[in-house]
């Protein structure tokens, strides 16, 4: 059998290079200087193994393409290399070299307003990346809708795009998830002409996020089958254990523990655990979170469901009053708490006979109806003597809100945030 040759870094460069001699849009710009031409091929390359998932090399390249560029002339391709390295270090939670180019970054914009005739829609869209490394959501919006208007001005439907999916990205960012899928709906209507798969499939995993977020999560995964059918057409892996992570995520609030195990376990393999720590951080959390499909009971405060394991789930979004009450007990199983703990705590008002008696009843009653399983009697809540509780025999699990991994997104990027 012959066997398959693989070409050389070297040899890759030189095609890079040719690659880019050959592009007519870009032959107009084409520098005379060999280092600089050198340049955009280490350029080339990084984006190669951006792609692929290896960020090693696509560290190495940057770097190379970095080293060759000259200011004022390259002063945009410096900030695009710039938000790519710190994706990679935000990814690796390299804080300091992330620190670092974020910095460089809001420098760069500020040496490059002297060398520009106009402000275009390529220095708001910048002005609003910085934004939103700093936290400015806001500021970066407003940045980002400018950029979007400049762009519609300019003809720039590549930067139109762009824009639409940030603006949509940092209202996710808001938690303004409605917001995001406005959006991204326009944002589709536009790739739809444009045909940039990459983006395509970013937009597609944003927007089974927010869709999700908003509970809907049957609704979520034929957003994340689109993103992972997309990103392998175009042969895209860094995104791909990500896409992963999520669609699990979906699954689990839907209470299938074992799916979303096994997309855990699938995300967890096949990625670079040197490079992928936030990623490798994020899959743990959600595995510690639900490890077996043992649990009787789930509960995710948060966005207000529960996971019975013989009724599945249940909404309790218009059931305030009852939640808090399930929250309460399950939180200490086996500790009573009577009609007078109930009504300070769950009504926040003295006890009256008259008043609360009725009303606890009711409400334990309506409770009881919505997660006991049929046949079963008080599997779950139970009344004694001194009150009512949490059966302890009962295996239950918190849904947990890890604000330690949140705070590593370095950035506030992501692999998948606009470049």
């Amino acid at each position: 059998m012959d066997t398959i040759q693989t070409p050389s870094v070297e040899t890759l460069m030189s095609r890079a290079v040719v690659d880019l001699a050959n592009d007519d849009k870009f032959l107009a710009h084409l520098p005379s200087d060999s280092s600089r031409i050198e340049g955009q091929g280490h350029y080339r390359l990084a984006k190669i193994f951006y792609d692929k998932a290896d960020f090693e090399k696509a560290e190495e390249h940057f770097l190379g393409a970095l080293e060759r560029t000259e200011f004022p002339q390259d002063a945009f391709a410096i900030f695009k290399i710039y938000g790519f390295l710190i994706r990679i270090y935000s990814e690796s939670l390299n804080e300091t070299s992330a620190n670092k180019y974020i910095d460089l970054s809001a420098e760069l914009l500020d040496r490059t307003v002297a060398t520009l005739p106009s402000l275009n829609g390529e220095y708001f869209y910048n002005v609003a990346v910085v934004n939103t490394y700093r936290g400015e959501f806001s500021e970066a919006q407003k940045n980002f809708q400018q950029a979007y208007r400049k762009a519609q001005t300019e003809n720039e439907p590549e930067l139109m795009a762009k824009s639409l999916y940030a603006m949509a990205t940092n209202a996710y960012q808001m938690k303004n998830f409605q917001d995001a899928i406005v959006y991204l709906n326009q944002l589709n209507e536009l790739l739809n002409i444009l045909k940039k798969g990459y983006l395509k499939g970013s937009m597609h995993l944003l927007w089974g996020n927010a869709l999700r977020e908003l509970g809907e999560y049957a609704n979520s995964l034929p957003q994340y089958d689109l993103a992972m059918k997309l990103l392998h057409s175009k042969r895209c892996w860094n995104m791909h254990n990500y896409v992963l992570l999520n669609k699990g995520i979906s699954l689990k609030k839907m209470g299938e523990f074992s799916k979303a195990l096994m997309l855990f376990g699938l995300s967890q393999n096949s990625l670079d655990d040197e490079y992928f720590k936030r990623l490798q951080s994020l899959i743990m959390m959600e595995v510690e979170d639900v490890n077996d499909s043992s649990v009787d009971l789930y509960l995710d405060r948060h966005n207000r469901v529960i996971h019975e394991k013989a009724l599945g789930v249940i909404d309790f979004k218009h059931r305030f009053v009852l939640l808090e009450i399930l929250f309460l007990l399950a939180q200490t199983p086996g500790t009573y708490y009577n009609k007078e703990d109930l009504a300070r705590m769950i009504w926040k008002d003295e006890y009256n006979p008259l008043i609360h008696d009725k009303l606890i009843y009711t409400s334990i009653s309506r409770l009881r109806k919505l997660i006991e399983p049929k046949g079963i009697k008080r599997q779950y809540i139970l009344r004694g003597k001194d009150g009512y509780t949490f059966n302890p025999r009962v295996n239950a699990r918190f849904h947990k809100e890890n604000e330690i991994v949140k705070q590593k997104n370095i950035g506030n990027i992501e692999i998948s945030s606009p470049v």
